[in-house]
Parts: structure tokens; sequence; C-alpha cells
């Protein structure tokens, strides 16, 4: 176990497939795992908790120079959960039969960014990663090698579609945030407008009956809500077959809170995921292990889980933030936290939300020891939901 003085702070970004799902967690340690990168990656696999939060994802770790690779690292990266996004450029520093051994080993290995020139492509040779940022390969490039691809940097909905033309199979980047990659023309709204019924009818207290008939009226928040409480995340017994069985198996408190996640749930049962869904958990389970961490009483959680939740309406539903607060009557501090990033609820946010570096933690009062566990807490959930609603 590494101490608490010795946590990398680790960027994990979501690798998702053409339909939607997440896949793997890319991982990526200051400097890119460098030359001077073996220690914190003896700290970050030194211990047990991170392939047991990300599971059933892999793993997909960005290695820049293989000398980090030492024998000591690798013995702690089982083969089966950890691939390997190795830079190209490797192959010119004579690295080519360290790549054949760590593949005959069993581990995936993609490499990412061009063959260098005058360098023959190993024969094993199966994966390959590109930086898409700024252009994606033409079409077909990558027919002829086994697969999955990764382009990464694929920060748009058109670069999204580049890319698969291109015969991508993963994708890595900004392109959820995309308002061109928000629910398809047929979707109405009508459930997210219920949604919000329901989520004023519990702000204030409601009874059941009330719940159970606004649910009763949108078929696709039905079909959600009976999936959820029949999923493994809640282990129940006997089947749920009513929505006032569903109600009172959740209770009041975590309705609303997997209510405001539906805001986020495919339109239609048959359609794609949303991949803001999972990106919302994940800024909401985040943002209230840091209030639970600075000694947050229940319903400041509460506040602070909603924050993060509620910090991707705007790409959403395509209004602006002081719009959605304004509509929701959200309070005060959440609503100064989503439309300035004001108060110690938006401070935590913008951490949230971004790649912080150790002066952002400090003046946020979070050590990397609490930052690395709100991390993994954040991703554990966010993967449950993504598999269950």
């Amino acid at each position: 176990m590494a101490a608490q003085g010795m946590y990398p702070l680790v960027a994990i970004d979501p690798v998702a497939n053409a339909q939607n799902e997440w896949v793997a967690l890319r991982l990526r340690l200051p400097g890119g795992a460098g030359a001077d990168g073996e220690a914190g990656l003896l700290a970050l696999f030194g211990q047990p908790d991170l392939l047991a939060a990300i599971a059933p994802l892999d793993g997909l770790l960005v290695l820049k120079n293989l000398a980090t690779l030492t024998p000591q690292v690798a013995a702690l990266l089982p083969a089966n959960r950890i691939g390997l996004l190795i830079d190209a450029a490797a192959l010119a520093q004579e690295y080519a039969p360290r790549l054949a051994e760590l593949h005959g080993a069993g581990y995936r290995i993609w490499l990412d960014g061009d063959i260098p020139s005058g360098v023959t492509p190993p024969p094993a040779l199966r994966c390959v990663a590109r930086d898409c940022r700024h252009d994606a390969p033409p079409p077909g490039q990558l027919v002829a090698l086994f697969g999955p691809h990764l382009a990464h940097g694929v920060d748009s909905a058109r670069r999204f579609t580049e890319c698969e033309i291109a015969g991508f199979d993963w994708f890595c980047g900004d392109y959820p945030y995309d308002p061109l990659s928000a629910p398809r023309p047929d979707d109405d709204g009508s459930s997210r407008r219920r949604i919000m019924t329901l989520l004023g009818l519990l702000a204030r207290d409601a009874d059941s009956h009330e719940l159970e008939q606004q649910i009763k009226q949108d078929p696709a928040l039905s079909y959600h809500l009976l999936k959820l409480v029949n999923s493994a995340a809640f282990a129940v017994s006997t089947p749920i077959t009513s929505f006032a069985q569903a109600i009172a198996v959740l209770g009041r408190r975590q309705l609303q809170r997997w209510l405001q996640l539906l805001l986020y749930a495919r339109p239609q049962p048959d359609g794609l995921p949303n991949l803001l869904l999972p990106l919302a958990a994940r800024r909401a389970a985040q943002v209230e292990a840091l209030c639970r961490q600075h000694g947050g009483e229940r319903d400041a959680q509460d506040l602070a889980f909603m924050t993060g939740v509620f910090s991707l309406l705007d790409r959403l539903l395509r209004m602006s933030m002081e719009d959605i607060a304004r509509e929701l009557q959200l309070p005060p501090d959440v609503a100064a936290a989503l439309v300035h990033r004001g108060g110690q609820l938006g401070g935590w946010l913008r951490l949230a939300e971004g790649e912080p570096g150790t002066d952002d933690l400090a003046a946020a009062g979070v050590t990397a020891h609490d930052w690395w566990k709100s991390q993994l807490a954040a991703y554990h959930w966010a993967i449950q939901v993504g598999r269950n609603v």
C-alpha cells in the first residue's frame, strides 16, 4: 500500500465503443509514465483497490517510455486486466524485442502514433491508437489489422463519425459533451419533464400515490425504474413488479437521486445509451465524496450529489445553466456552484470536471490520498450506473 504522500495524480479517461458503452478506462500519470514514472506506477498498482473499483472494465495504461515498465512494475500488472498504450516511437529505441516479450506474456498492446520512418512494424501488431484531435486517418486504413483500435482526442460528434468510418472501434475524448451528440430528434423530452415534476413532488414530500401516478404515465420512465430496482445494484430476492414496491425498495432519498440520473437515460428502451449518464454519475459521486471527506452531513452530501449530477444538464437540455437553475428552483448553494462555480460546492465541482494539479488540490484542502479515494469511488459508481440504467 502506498503511503498517502505517494499517491500519484492519475488522469482517468473513459473509453467507449460505438454502442456508447464504456469498455475501459485510460490511465495517464503525470508525464505519461515517462522515464521517471516507475515510482508512480508502483504507487498506483501496488494496492488492491484500483482494479477492484473499475471492474469489470479494464485499464489502458499510457506509457511514453518502456524503461518505466521494470520487472517490479510488470509483476503488479495482470495481463488480463491491464492493456498497454505504448508510444510508437519506442520502436526506434530498440524496444521491439521488449514489445514481443510483453505480447508473448499475454499483454494487449496498442502502438500509439505513427510507426517511425524506416522501422518495420512488429509482426504481433494487432491494435493501434491515434490522437485524432486534429484529423482522422483515411477511411478503411485500419481494416488490415485485428483491433480493437483506439481513437483518442475525439472531441466532437463529427470527429467521432470520421474515426468510426476510418475503422476505429474504441473512442476517447470530449465528444459526449458536443450538443450534436445529444439525444435523437425523436426525443420530445416528455420523460425529462415528467422527472422534473417528480423531483418537485419529492421536494414537497408528496405521498407515494402521487408519485406512482406520475410514473405510470410515462412508459420509458416506468421501464427504467423497474429495470433499475431489479438490477444487481439492489440485489432484491423477489422481483419487483409494481411501482409502489419500487418506491418502497428505493426509499425517497434514493428515488430522488436515481431520478436525477434518469434525466440522462436513453429516450427509448431500445435506443443507444447516453454517454452523459455515466459522466454525470461520476461527477455526482465525486463531489459527494469530497463533501463527505470534509465532514458534510447527509443533507450536505445530497446537495453535493445534486450539484454533480446537474452539472451537465445544460449540455443535455441545450439550455443555459441560469435558466435551468431558475426552472428547477435549485437551492442557492447549488445554483451558485452550477452557474458560477461559486462557493465550496463550486470549488469541488471544478476539481471533479478537470485534471487538478497539486496546487489546485492544496487550495481546496484536498490531499492526494483523498482525491484518489474520491476518484475510485466515483468511477466505481459511474460504472455501476452505466450498466444498470
